[in-house]
């Protein structure tokens, strides 16, 4: 296993423009399995279960940086507040300020992306973009100092038609750069487009994608 993970990691990281940060989503998989891709230079994973991340985050190198991009729960936050490095999940207000309570309770500020709904499935998680547009336009956010939103996150549909991905990767990309210009004029920390998974992330870099999350080609499959 420890070969397949460094060269596939080797082999991923060798197509990635400069300022691309790839993320080994590490969720259904061992702490053995991290350990390996560790020694073999990765430095940032992702997870998508509060319970979970803490364990790995108690036990593995405090040198990693733990994204968290599964659907969160208001009373899971708790848990991760005291080390997360990024949420990519923040899909309403009321999220959002239960993050800034947490933070605060902790001494941090902690960087978010807002999950944009943009995939034709009604399974999907996050805003649409004109419900992300109409919670910026309100101004509450603003208010929120132990938050920092770093930018956008979304899924592409499940499909093989890559005309409909790349289509929907482009129209989150212009989201971004409308609220950038919007709303984070002025602020440099408004720099993240987390899109692209193992099946499509080659489509997800060419329309912008900052951090791409990576599971399967990495890890091989699930390990539920």
């Amino acid at each position: 296993m420890q070969a397949d993970i460094k060269r596939n990691i080797e082999r991923i990281s060798a197509t990635l423009p400069s300022g691309v940060t790839l993320i080994a989503v590490s969720k259904y998989h061992p702490v053995e399995a991290i350990e390996e891709a560790y020694c073999a230079g990765q430095r940032h994973f992702g997870e998508s279960k509060a319970q979970d991340l803490r364990i790995k985050q108690q036990t593995l190198p405090k040198d990693i940086y733990w994204h968290f991009i599964g659907h969160l729960q208001s009373n899971k936050i708790k848990y991760i507040a005291p080390y997360i490095h990024l949420i990519h999940s923040i899909d309403s207000l009321r999220l959002l300020q239960e993050v800034d309570r947490q933070g605060a309770k902790v001494g941090r500020t902690i960087d978010c992306l807002l999950q944009i709904h943009i995939a034709r499935e009604e399974t999907k998680f996050g805003f649409t973009p004109d419900e992300c547009r109409a919670m910026l336009d309100t101004g509450e956010w603003r208010s929120l100092s132990n938050i920092r939103i770093r930018g956008l996150m979304c899924m592409a549909s499940n499909t093989d038609n890559n005309e409909q991905i790349k289509e929907e990767f482009h129209a989150v990309k212009e989201l971004f750069d409308e609220i950038r210009a919007k709303h984070f004029s002025c602020e440099s920390t408004f720099d993240t487009l987390s899109a692209g998974m193992s099946d499509d992330y080659a489509i997800a870099i060419e329309e912008g994608s900052t951090h791409i999350r990576i599971g399967s080609d990495i890890f091989g499959p699930p390990q539920k």
